[in-house]
């Protein structure tokens, strides 16, 4: 079965491992579309590496067995067949109105599956540790917990510290 997941894949972590390894554990043959640049700005924030750069970095890892760079944020039917896709896969970070709005289609295909989020680690809590370096701070500042004291919504933790930190 041939498994399609979908990232932004930039600071490729431990987390991004975890959750490449259960994508393809799903079905033998994993598939990772890259968000292009624009797209992963438009739906987080602006990559620090290029789309190339994710994709060959996602080419590297074992569990990856094909790389579409510049994959649409939000895939249809159409698309789906194109790449004879099985199961389409994403962490289970999403809230039930984000799903809907990026995998409806493939929820009403009935080809959606979720992996549990890797908590403790985030390419934005990465971010936040190098602003933090470059200050030469030894501790994150009192208002901000980092991501492996924190269960949902840890991203938006290290995003409001991040901003806190480029404001100061």
């Amino acid at each position: 079965m041939r498994v399609y997941a979908d990232m932004v894949a930039d600071l490729f972590h431990h987390g991004h491992v975890e959750f490449l390894k259960q994508a393809r554990d799903l079905g033998g043959y994993l598939i990772v579309g890259v968000a292009g640049d624009d797209d992963a700005a438009d739906g987080k924030r602006h990559p620090i590496l290029k789309v190339e750069e994710r994709a060959k970095v996602m080419a590297a890892c074992r569990y990856v067995d094909e790389v579409i760079p510049n994959a649409p944020w939000r895939i249809d039917a159409s698309w789906i067949a194109q790449h004879h896709i099985d199961i389409v896969v994403h962490g289970d970070d999403y809230d039930k109105k984000e799903l809907d709005d990026y995998y409806r289609v493939p929820i009403e295909m009935g080809i959606f599956r979720t992996i549990p989020y890797s908590y403790g680690i985030s390419t934005t809590e990465i971010i936040l540790r190098c602003k933090q370096a470059d200050l030469g701070s030894k501790k994150l500042p009192s208002s901000t917990r980092p991501v492996w004291q924190k269960k949902r919504g840890s991203d938006l933790t290290c995003i409001t510290a991040y901003k806190k930190i480029l404001n100061n």
